[in-house]
């Protein structure tokens, strides 16, 4: 019996119970876990254990349940039981998972070899090892499994999308670019495409004399990173329509090579062509040495200034601005946010600390309060002028990988990004520079999960700023 983990980007399962009709109590489990009411299913499950300790669907489902519900060494230790009842390929494929969760990556690939020897044409683990294999750094070995999986299914858009953040984070970039595209047929993105009556530029068309929308994608970080662009069409003799979130509207107002910038969701002004803002290095065909990087392209709006210089007061020490989480629901948040209390166990007495970060976690809001040298302003930044104004009046600004590292960047600002053992791929693997943001440092875990060596390299620089 398969299940259907759904992982964005990993690839999911298809979960098809086989069991008799007249397994009632198990259907009705089966039917509850549906609709989402998994305590209710759990209970029955358990209760149709008791009698049957080997009933291999009902230690499924439980898995299922615990995955769902993040309990994941039970969902482990559930998955165990039933390879032990019955070996099974898309159980060894969901084991794959679920140590992928816990970050137990070689262990990970492991069992996905063994779901793909019990049947080698499982497209879907093939792609889901090359997830892992790609977190592992072995992005040669990632791109051989996706290629495995495509050739398998060659339908499936996670499985290319899959394989071009690969290309990307292996700087192969013009590779990258053409297959990112892909990002359009998977389940998450593709709800996100937006269509419109004008076609889609590309770079093939002139578009000298013609005004065209570039409109944001994703998260606040992409549409910083790549507003730069802009700057390319624009010279192209274009008119260009930014079209952002509302958030980020105040600050690429600034942006001179922009005609009009807009709120997203907002009627729009006319124009002859548009094109999303992650597609832009497609169709500029960028590579590694041709990133457009006039830095700084943004600048702290002069009112901030004066508001935020006031607000802190005077300076008695090196100011050093620190976020150190992002948002809980990205699909990568357990392996780039850290928790507050460790970096602050690192981090050396003599400076002044503010804390960039908007939005508190609970788990963290202890140590914010019991660490008086940490000033905390996030609940006035209400848009990222504020923000901006804040960076460019820090001496430095540590941050783990969140939109705040790319306002910093862009402003040119000494920024200081923390990484884990595989980071989103426009970092790059095996580098300390960003060729995005010439102002960035990176601190990357030499091993999978490894903070505490990021910390102390931190640690030891800091000791070493003459700021």
């Amino acid at each position: 019996m398969a299940y259907k983990i759904k992982h964005i980007p990993k690839l999911a399962h298809v979960w098809q119970p086989v069991v008799a009709k007249s397994q009632a109590k198990f259907q009705q489990a089966y039917t509850l876990y549906q609709i989402g009411e998994l305590a209710q299913a759990q209970t029955l499950l358990e209760a149709i254990l008791k009698k049957d300790s080997k009933h291999h669907d009902a230690v499924q489902l439980l898995s299922f349940i615990a995955f769902r519900t993040k309990q994941y060494q039970t969902a482990l230790r559930l998955l165990d039981k039933s390879l032990r009842i019955c070996p099974d390929a898309d159980a060894y494929s969901n084991r794959g998972i679920v140590l992928y969760e816990l970050r137990q990556l070689e262990a990970a690939v492991a069992s996905y070899d063994q779901a793909i020897a019990l049947r080698p044409g499982n497209a879907e683990a093939y792609s889901n090892r090359g997830n892992a294999l790609k977190d592992l750094g072995q992005l040669d070995a990632a791109v051989a499994s996706y290629d495995q999986a495509i050739a398998l299914r060659p339908d499936i858009g996670e499985v290319r999308y899959n394989k071009s953040l690969a290309l990307l984070l292996g700087g192969d970039l013009v590779a990258g670019w053409e297959l990112h595209e892909w990002r359009w047929a998977t389940e998450k993105m593709k709800p996100m495409k937006r269509i419109f009556p004008q076609p889609l530029w590309l770079g093939k068309d002139s578009i000298a004399g013609k005004t065209i929308l570039l409109h944001s994608e994703q998260g606040f970080g992409d549409t910083i990173q790549f507003c730069r662009y802009a700057k390319l069409v624009s010279d192209l003799g274009a008119r260009v329509i930014l079209e952002v979130p509302k958030p980020l509207l105040g600050l690429l107002k600034q942006l001179s090579w922009v005609s009009d910038v807009v709120v997203d969701g907002s009627p729009l002004l006319p124009f002859d062509y548009h094109c999303p803002l992650l597609s832009l290095p497609l169709a500029f065909k960028t590579t590694v040495d041709s990133i457009p990087c006039p830095t700084p392209y943004l600048r702290a709006e002069p009112g901030q200034l004066a508001y935020w210089t006031s607000r802190l007061g005077e300076k008695k020490a090196p100011r050093i601005g620190l976020v150190w989480s992002g948002k809980p629901d990205h699909t990568n948040d357990h392996n780039r946010s850290i928790g507050l209390a460790a970096l602050l166990q690192h981090l050396p007495a003599r400076f002044e600390y503010v804390s960039l970060q908007k939005e508190v976690r609970d788990s963290d809001r202890l140590a914010l309060e019991s660490g008086p040298h940490v000033l905390h302003v996030g609940n006035e930044l209400d848009d990222f002028t504020n923000t901006a104004a804040l960076c460019a009046l820090m001496d430095v600004i540590i941050s783990v990988d969140t939109s705040v590292a790319h306002l910093s960047g862009a402003l040119g600002k000494p920024t200081w990004v923390l990484l884990p053992f595989s980071p989103d791929w426009r970092w790059m693997l095996n580098r300390e520079d960003s060729p995005w943001y010439p102002s960035v440092r990176l601190y990357r875990q030499p091993r999978v999960g490894d903070w505490d060596s990021v910390f102390d390299r931190v640690k030891a620089d800091m000791t070493l700023l003459g700021c």
